[in-house]
C-alpha cells in the first residue's frame, strides 16, 4: 500500500508538471496541486518558450490528455458524447483524440489465450494466425479456425491492461479531490460522479463476458431479422480476457463500389442500416453505440452485420417516450411540448427560467423549419440540441448523447450511399409509432397499475409513519437537522482573522514587556549584554518571531488575491 501511495504521489507530480508545460497553471496553483510542484520549475515555466500558447485553451487540454496516456484518453474520448457537461469547443477537440497503439508479442497473446483456456491453442485452434486484424488500447484482434473448422476472431486482452487502468483511475479520483474545487468553478458540478461512471464503464470494457452477453442479447431481439445478423460468441471459449466470435466476412457499408459490383443498392442498403437502428432506439431500447462505417459490414446478399459490441447503449421506457417526445415535439413546431420532454428525459432539470428555455428551443425550430428538407442536417440538429442542453445544464442520460452521435455518423454514411438520404424521413414514422405505443391501451393499463401500486404501498405505510412522528413529538425527540451551505469560505477567513488578531496581540504584548523590562530591577545574576537585561533580549527575539509570521501570513494573502 505505501508503494502504491509513492507511485501515485510521484504519478500526479509527473501530472502536474505536464500541465505547467501546456501553460495551465492556475490549475496547479490554485489547488493543492501546488505543494507537488516547487517553485524553480513554476519560475523555469515562466520563462520558457511560450508558443504553446498559439494554440487555443482548449487545444492545450487535448495534447495534455494526449501526453497522460490511454486511460485519459478514454476518459476524454467517453466525455466527448457529453455535451451537457463540456462545451463544444472541448468536445471538437476530444473528438480528434486517437488511442491507436502498436500490437503488442503475438507469443505474449498466444500465452495469454492458453493460461485463459487451461489448454495449448493446438488443441483448440486449427489455425491461428499471427499478424493481427486490428489493435487497441485494452485489446488486439486475432484471425483463427476452430478445430471444428468454424472460422473465428479472437479479441486478447493487453498483459497488465487491468493493472494500469486501475492505477490508472485511483490517480483520477485523486486528481478529482485535489482540483474539486478548481473543476466546479469551470462549470463542471459532479467531477467526482463523471469518474465513477468512467470506472464502471471501464470495468465493464475490461470484461469480455459483457461484449458476450451483449451479443447474445442482440441476436435474440433480431432472431427473424433476414437483412441483419450479429455474430455468434463462443461463450464456452470466451473468459473476462479473451473473447472469441465467429468470423464474418464483408465489406464496409461505405464501399460504394463493391456494393454495386455485387448488384446490390446502396441506397437500399442504406434504408436497411438506418431501420435496423432505429429499431434498436425505439422498439427495443437497446442499441450498438459505435456504428462507425469499419463497424458495420455488408455481406453480397445485402446483409447488414454489426461487430464490436463493447459499447452498447441503452434506454428506459420513459426514456424512449421523451426522446421520442423531443423530435416529435419539434416536428409539429411545438417549443412547449419539446421544453417538457426535455424534463421528462432529464435526470436533474432545474430550469430557473423556462420561458426562456422554451424560447431557445422556439428559435432552434424556426431555425429548421425555414430549411428545405435537402438542406437539413442531422449533425447541425445535435449540435444544436447539445447547446441548449449544456446552457442549461440538464443532466440527460449519457445514452442520449450516444444516440446523436450515433444518427450523425449514420447519416453520413446515408449522405455517401443515398443522393438523396434524411436522417428525418427515416425519424418521423418511429416518432408517430412511439405515440401510438405509450397511449395504447396496455400501456395505459400498465402505467396505471404502477401508479396504484406505488400508492397503495404510501397507503401501507403513512398510517406507522404518522404515528411514529407523533410517538416522537410527544415525547419530545422530535429533532430537525438544518445543514448550512456556503459558508466554509466565511468560517475559514474568520478563522484566519482571529489567529492573526492573536498574534498581533502577542506581539504587542512582547513590546511592552520588553519596555517595561528595561524598568525591572533584577538580581546581580543577571546577565547583561550592551547594557540590556538578557530577559528583555529574548522578549524582543519572540516579538520579532511573531511579527514575522504576520508578514508571511500577509504577503501568503497577496499571493493569492
Amino acid at each position: 500500500m505505501f508503494k502504491n501511495t509513492i507511485s501515485n504521489l510521484t504519478r500526479i507530480r509527473q501530472v502536474a508538471e505536464v500541465l505547467l508545460r501546456y501553460g495551465f497553471e492556475d490549475v496547479v496553483t490554485t489547488t493543492p496541486l501546488r505543494r507537488l510542484v516547487s517553485q524553480a520549475r513554476r519560475l523555469n515555466w515562466q520563462r520558457a518558450d511560450r508558443q504553446v500558447f498559439e494554440t487555443t485553451r482548449w487545444e492545450r487540454v487535448r495534447l495534455v490528455i494526449e501526453e497522460l496516456g490511454p486511460t485519459f484518453i478514454k476518459l476524454a474520448q467517453a466525455m466527448s458524447n457529453r455535451a451537457d457537461l463540456l462545451p463544444e469547443a472541448l468536445i471538437t477537440e476530444f473528438e480528434k483524440l486517437q488511442s491507436n497503439v502498436p500490437p503488442f508479442d503475438v507469443v505474449v497473446a498466444r500465452q495469454i489465450i492458453e493460461e485463459e483456456l487451461g489448454q495449448p491453442i493446438s488443441e483448440v485452434f486449427s489455425e491461428f494466425e499471427d499478424v493481427t486484424l486490428g489493435s487497441a488500447s485494452i485489446g488486439q484482434v486475432h484471425k483463427a479456425r476452430l478445430l471444428t473448422g468454424e472460422e473465428v476472431v479472437v479479441k486478447v486482452q493487453r498483459p497488465g491492461v487491468r493493472e494500469t487502468v486501475r492505477s490508472d483511475l485511483a490517480l483520477l479520483h485523486e486528481l478529482v479531490r485535489l482540483t474539486a474545487g478548481f473543476l466546479q468553478k469551470q462549470g463542471l458540478s459532479n467531477p467526482q460522479d463523471i469518474v465513477d461512471a468512467f470506472e464502471r464503464s471501464m470495468s465493464k470494457e475490461l470484461d469480455y463476458t459483457a461484449e458476450a452477453r451483449s451479443m447474445e442479447q442482440f441476436r435474440k431481439l433480431y432472431a427473424d431479422y433476414t437483412s441483419f445478423y450479429i455474430p455468434k460468441p463462443f461463450r464456452e471459449l470466451s473468459t473476462a480476457r479473451i473473447l472469441v466470435i465467429e468470423y464474418v466476412s464483408g465489406c464496409k457499408i461505405t464501399d460504394k463500389a463493391q456494393l454495386l459490383a455485387w448488384g446490390l443498392s446502396p441506397e437500399t442498403v442504406a434504408e436497411t442500416g438506418m431501420d435496423i437502428y432505429l429499431t434498436q432506439i425505439f422498439e427495443f431500447g437497446i442499441f450498438h453505440a459505435d456504428p462507425h462505417p469499419g463497424n458495420v459490414l455488408v455481406q453480397p446478399d445485402g446483409t447488414v452485420v454489426l461487430i464490436d459490441f463493447g459499447m452498447v447503449g441503452r434506454l428506459t421506457k420513459q426514456q424512449k417516450y421523451a426522446f421520442a417526445g423531443v423530435f416529435i415535439g419539434m416536428a409539429r413546431q411545438d417549443a412547449r411540448s419539446m421544453a417538457l420532454n426535455f424534463r421528462r428525459l432529464a435526470i436533474t432539470a432545474e430550469i430557473p427560467d423556462m420561458r426562456a428555455f422554451e424560447s431557445d428551443l422556439s428559435q432552434l425550430i424556426e431555425d429548421f423549419a425555414t430549411l428545405d428538407v435537402k438542406e437539413m442536417s442531422m449533425s447541425d440538429l445535435a449540435d444544436a440540441l447539445q447547446t441548449i442542453i449544456y446552457n442549461y445544464k440538464l443532466q440527460v442520460p449519457g445514452a442520449v448523447f450516444l444516440i446523436l452521435r450515433a444518427l450523425v455518423i449514420l447519416e453520413g454514411i446515408g449522405k455517401v450511399l443515398h443522393p438523396n438520404f434524411n436522417t428525418f424521413e427515416f425519424v418521423r414514422p418511429y416518432g408517430a409509432k412511439i405515440i401510438r405505443e405509450q397511449y395504447s391501451r396496455q400501456n395505459l393499463l400498465s402505467e396505471a397499475e404502477y401508479t396504484g401500486t406505488q400508492l397503495l404501498a404510501l397507503l401501507q405505510t403513512l398510517p406507522s409513519d404518522v404515528r411514529q412522528i407523533v410517538r416522537k413529538i410527544s415525547k419530545g425527540e422530535l429533532r430537525l437537522k438544518f445543514e448550512l451551505v456556503g459558508y466554509n469560505t466565511l468560517v475559514r477567513k474568520a478563522d484566519q482573522l482571529v489567529s492573526r488578531t492573536i498574534l498581533a496581540l502577542l506581539s504587542v504584548g512582547g513590546l511592552v514587556f520588553s519596555g517595561l523590562s528595561l524598568l525591572g530591577r533584577y538580581s546581580p545574576d543577571m546577565p547583561y549584554h550592551r547594557g540590556v537585561p538578557e530577559i528583555t533580549w529574548w522578549s524582543l527575539g519572540a516579538t520579532g518571531f511573531i511579527l514575522l509570521i504576520l508578514m508571511l501570513l500577509g504577503m501568503g494573502r497577496r499571493e493569492k488575491g
